[in-house]
């Protein structure tokens, strides 16, 4: 079968400490990031075996991954598997990137954020034209406060045409016609991030072929609901994938409302739905890190 699954496990501790974000913050303890390697690597473990399914994942831990090496391995090494379609995972790109070299760029991707008020510009944009070099699939997206609209028009500017800039609408935060306006001039798909999306009883991928998955391999159909479908370790799972409605009112986030079947954005996002790369932009790069002709 096609299966996509979302992982988040324990990590919750994050090299940034920003204000607007919805995830919970703090340092984990040692016990704490053991816990967390061993649940990562159990779950690798997991998908390596699946030689008859075909997988595409998504890391969305709550904390920062990529500054952990057990997250930079494990994506390397499922990256390499043939039933693997794509590993990709979201992240601020603080990080280091020689990593990356022992990846295949064919099948991983990377789902950035940049945070003006944690990390140098030139840091940052450094770090994109080193992926853009690697020719590794990535999308850059910004927070859609008002102080970060100059900081998003300049990464825009400075960007490979190629590369996808998308903007999250922030949460609480209303926006004037006039507002949107100007944040849909720097990414055309704004206005989905801009309202919730009316989900109750409307069809969904998740729970058929999207599933979210959690450190002790608890099952639920996406992160937003809670019921539990089964466990990923004992198969229990799969004989509960099937079409269901949304049992939610509205659904706010792109990880769940991409899923939608009444959206278009599975035609939108056609190869990169996990790394937000819409159809139009999914341009591979060349060694220089130019877009080729």
């Amino acid at each position: 079968m096609d299966l996509t699954i979302l992982y988040r496990g324990p990590l919750a501790s994050c090299d940034y400490d920003c204000p607007y974000c919805p995830f919970a913050k703090r340092r984990d303890s040692r016990a704490q990031l053991t816990a967390d390697r061993a649940a990562l690597e159990r779950f690798a473990a997991w998908a390596a075996a699946q030689r008859e399914d075909r997988l595409s994942l998504l890391f969305t831990p709550w904390g920062e991954g990529l500054v952990r090496s057990w997250y930079r391995r494990v994506l390397a090494e499922l990256s390499r598997l043939p039933h693997i379609r794509r590993v990709a995972i979201q992240t601020n790109l603080s990080c280091r990137t020689d990593w990356l070299d022992t990846a295949d760029p064919d099948v991983l991707a990377l789902w950035c954020t940049y945070h003006p008020e944690q990390t140098p510009y030139d840091r940052f944009l450094a770090k994109c034209r080193d992926l853009a070099a690697r020719g590794i699939r990535h999308s850059v997206g910004v927070v859609g406060l008002p102080g970060h609209l100059e900081h998003a028009r300049r990464l825009r500017a400075d960007l490979p045409a190629h590369v996808y800039l998308w903007i999250n609408a922030a949460e609480g935060h209303t926006y004037t016609d006039a507002e949107a306006d100007r944040w849909t001039a720097l990414d055309p798909l704004f206005p989905y991030s801009r309202h919730p999306h009316r989900s109750a009883g409307l069809p969904c991928r998740t729970g058929e072929s999207v599933i979210s998955v959690n450190g002790e391999g608890t099952v639920r159909r996406c992160h937003f609901v809670p019921a539990v479908l089964g466990n990923l370790y004992d198969g229990s799972y799969r004989q509960a994938l099937r079409p269901r409605a949304c049992p939610l009112a509205v659904c706010d986030c792109h990880i769940g409302y991409v899923h939608l079947e009444t959206l278009p954005l599975y035609d939108v996002f056609a190869g990169g739905v996990l790394e937000r790369i819409p159809a139009d932009h999914a341009t591979r790069t060349d060694a220089s890190g130019a877009a080729p002709p």
